[in-house]
């Protein structure tokens, strides 16, 4: 078994049948691996590793991120295994990439913690049958923000939508059925019978010549807004959406200052957002001070009626207006946080609607 004996990292140890411990001074050491992006990617990799560093700073912890030499499980277990060499003990993943890698670290080094935000149950295969005491993963409600979303842009006067997603994998799929039922519960309420919702998959998470090609023809056909939802994917839809004046909502962190400032001023609707930054600051907290609980994979989503204090919202650069304002948002989130708003969470089936169309268009490659 790989370990690093130190007596720094012997006092960090988290068995699983022991309370938590907390880090004396400099002991905790913070190392982020990116997955098979880079930390300029204006979502997840950026946004943690932005949130691991400010969080550092601010603590007076030592920390470093590392980015794989390729997209594969050995190249993203070489990299954990480097930050451990490193004398890193808090090792932070972001995506479902991490599956295998963690599959294989998590048990052999019981003395390292692992934190792994977007990594579900089925993407830990055996472990989740048992979660080591060393390992939290957080995944999130995707299918809220992404009614959110869908909500707020039909009050916000669209009936033209569209649907890029990235690869059709659990969370981009909740996303997107979210944003379906939040289009067509918007649409029943203001009682409109001609909202329409294209949906497609790029099947990759970036753009191209070809993705753009086809957000084109839907520009072109009268589709007002987009919701890119896959990573870099959203440079094809706003690339299409540039040419005629169309509009884009971003994913996964607050996109519009990317996106506007790539393709125009005021393009972004929206974006249906993770609480990355608050998950990462939340789970490094309690590992300072001694009160982390791992050994569990957490599902966040709405844990106030404040939008700002939940682990999926809309963006604050929301192009909020008097037919949906801030007030608005804020009683929908209070409504979906009290039960009064049901979103189905169910990827095994297309979402049921009552007043929308949707066309449904499979993959584009």
């Amino acid at each position: 078994m790989k370990k690093i004996l130190s007596i720094a990292l012997a006092l960090c140890m988290i068995f699983a049948l022991a309370a938590p411990t907390a880090f004396a001074e400099g002991e905790c050491k913070v190392a982020m691996i990116t997955d098979y992006g880079d930390i300029t990617d204006q979502s997840f990799n950026q946004t943690t590793y932005e949130a691991c560093k400010a969080f550092a700073d601010e603590n007076g912890l030592t920390f470093q991120y590392y980015k794989p030499a390729s997209d594969s499980d050995e190249d993203r277990i070489t990299s954990i295994e480097k930050a451990i060499d490193d004398g890193y003990n808090v090792i932070v993943m972001p995506g479902y990439a991490f599956g295998p890698a963690i599959q294989e670290v998590a048990p052999e080094y019981d003395d390292i913690t692992f934190i792994a935000l977007d990594v579900s149950e089925g993407d830990i295969g055996d472990l989740a049958a048992d979660v080591p005491a060393n390992l939290y993963c957080a995944v999130y409600q995707e299918e809220l923000c992404g009614y959110m979303a869908g909500y707020a842009a039909v009050k916000l006067g669209y009936t033209k939508l569209g649907f890029l997603g990235g690869m059709a994998v659990p969370a981009v799929v909740r996303y997107g059925y979210g944003f379906v039922q939040g289009v067509d519960a918007a649409a029943a309420e203001l009682e409109l019978s001609d909202v329409e919702v294209k949906y497609v998959y790029g099947n990759q998470f970036f753009g191209d010549s070809d993705i753009t090609a086809y957000m084109d023809t839907w520009y072109a056909a009268g589709t007002e807004v987009v919701f890119a939802c896959g990573g870099g994917i959203f440079t094809s839809a706003g690339e299409a959406a540039a040419k005629v004046g169309g509009k884009v909502i971003g994913v996964d962190v607050d996109q519009a200052g990317t996106i506007d400032g790539l393709y125009g001023e005021g393009m972004t609707v929206t974006s249906a957002m993770k609480g990355l930054a608050a998950t990462v600051n939340a789970e490094l907290s309690a590992i300072v001070d001694g009160s982390f609980e791992g050994g569990k994979v957490d599902n966040l989503g709405l844990v106030s009626d404040v939008p700002a204090e939940n682990f999926v919202q809309i963006a604050g650069s929301t192009q909020f207006n008097d037919d949906f304002t801030e007030e608005d948002y804020a009683a929908l989130v209070a409504a979906m946080n009290a039960g009064e708003v049901v979103v189905s969470n169910d990827i095994t089936a297309e979402p049921a609607v009552s007043v929308i169309t949707v066309d449904y268009q499979g993959n584009i490659k």
